[in-house]
This record gives C-alpha cells, structure tokens and sequence, in this order.
C-alpha cells in the first residue's frame, strides 16, 4: 500500500437480502442454531459515502438513535479491518438508511460488508473475499453472504455458503411498523428446531412454492402486527416473513403487478417493491 492518501472516494449500496427459505434443523452447544436457508439480494437498500483519513479515525454520520458509535457495525467493520491490514489510515463515512432495523432485511450486515469491500478498495490494501468474509463473520453471521455478493444456499449459521442462482420475480416488501427482537424468537420454546436437513439440490428443485420459513408461526404468535401483515398480504400474492422479520415480502412475476399491490397498500404500512437479484449490485459497482 502507498504511504501517499488516496484521493478518490466512493458511493455504494448496502443492498437488502431476503431468506427466500428458512430451516432451522437443530441447536448447538454454545447456543445458536443449525439453518438451512437460501439468500437473495434486492436492488434496494442503504447507501454508504466513503472518504479517506489520514489520522486514523473512523468517523461515521449520521449517528444512530440507541447505537454508540462503537457498537455500530459499520464502525466495528473498520476497525477491524484496520487491525487485520495495519492500515494507518481512517476514513468518513456517511450512511444513508433506508433499511429497518429488526426487520429481516440484513441491513447492518450489509452496511458492515459495504465498509469492508469499500475501504479495502478506498486503502488499496488488496484483502481476497475469503479474508474479509473472514473478517465479517466475526461481526454477524450474515456478513459473509453480502462479502460474497453472490445468492447463496448457506448451512451451519448461515456461513457455509454455496452460490446459486435462483429466480428473480419482483416483491413487495412490508414492515409492519415495528422491531423483532431476533434472540426473542429464538429463545422461543414453541420454535421449529428440527425440521430434518435437506440438500439443495431437493430444495432449489421444489421451487419458491415449497420453501417456508421455520420462525414464521412462532413471530406471528409473538408479535400480532407481523401477522396481520402476513395475513393480508398472502390473500392477495404468495407470502413469506424474511429471516426473523419483522418485514414480510410478496412475490410477484411483474413490475406492474409490484405497483398494483403497493398502491392497494396505500399508507396502511411502509413498503416498498425490489427485484430480486442473483449478484449482488455492491460488486455490480465495485468491478466497474
């Protein structure tokens, strides 16, 4: 790396993800749980706005209600990136939000991998993807999957990745207005724990018709707004909670019928349409 401060900067996306299926096939010793799940990215999400430093300091802005800065992911991100390269170097960054937090959309893990691939790039430091999903998985077990950037089929916690390329219809995406507390639902003693392990193989041949969510019953019973979402929602197009939720997504073939469903929703939830994508739009950027 040169000693001399870089002078570019750079915009990225911090894309959403959905689980577009969630198994929960058994709990470890230390405590976490064994899934099998299929992970796919949105052309929606944050947007981070990185500069270089010289001095060091990682700066980020806006702060966020009930984060201290160094609990932040994004902050966490850089700092540890910071440890693993020796890199004297800091870096401002700007956050825009539009992802919900406890919504099951992965927005902290993907701002969190954001700033991995984005300062790698920003410090010239050269890290592999294999390094720095390293790196994110000591944040969250969902980091790695947005390091990777591609749609994956993921086993253990959610680390052991293989890409996949999956159908990509357009959705609709609702947040009922409130947070799920993700330990919550898994501490949960109604909780599904062990659906028996399948292959992908059988997974992605039975199609987006077949695939569940194992948290989905056990977040209706716990949080009523999530199910009243799920229940209007699946009247009108086939539905899903994403990850823990809170957020819920319908699955449409079109554009046109994205907008015909978000104008029936009106102001009745915040909510938005995406489509779906196979690679993720970070890398989209970064490669250019």
């Amino acid at each position: 790396m040169s000693d001399a401060l870089p002078a570019s900067r750079l915009t990225l996306p911090a894309p959403a993800k959905l689980n577009r299926m969630l198994h929960i096939t058994g709990r470890r010793a230390d405590g976490y749980h064994e899934l099998q799940t299929l992970f796919q990215f949105l052309d929606h999400g944050d947007t981070l706005h990185l500069a270089p430093r010289d001095d060091g300091k990682i700066r980020l802005t806006p702060g966020i209600a009930g984060v201290a800065p160094e609990e932040n992911l994004i902050v966490r991100a850089a700092r540890r990136l910071q440890a693993e390269s020796g890199c004297p170097l800091g870096a401002d960054i700007h956050l825009e939000k539009r992802l919900p937090m406890g919504g099951g959309l992965g927005g902290g893990s993907s701002d969190a991998a954001t700033t991995l691939l984005g300062l790698d790039a920003l410090w010239r430091l050269g890290l592999t993807l294999e390094r720095l999903a390293a790196l994110g998985l000591a944040l969250g077990a969902d980091v790695p999957v947005f390091v990777h950037g591609h749609a994956a089929w993921a086993e253990g916690i959610g680390e052991r990745l293989t890409p996949v390329t999956l159908d990509t219809p357009w959705f609709v995406v609702v947040h009922p207005g409130i947070e799920v507390a993700t330990p919550a639902v898994f501490r949960a003693p109604e909780l599904t724990r062990h659906t028996p392990p399948i292959t992908m193989a059988r997974a992605l041949q039975g199609g987006a018709s077949s695939w569940r969510n194992d948290c989905e019953a056990t977040v209706r019973a716990l949080y009523p707004p999530v199910a009243a979402a799920l229940d209007w929602l699946s009247e009108r197009a086939p539905t899903m909670l994403t990850g823990t939720g809170a957020c819920v997504f319908a699955r449409l073939a079109t554009e046109e019928q994205a907008d015909r469903l978000l104008a029936e929703i009106g102001g009745r939830w915040k909510a938005f349409k995406a489509r779906g994508l196979n690679r993720s739009p970070l890398h989209d950027v970064l490669d250019r």
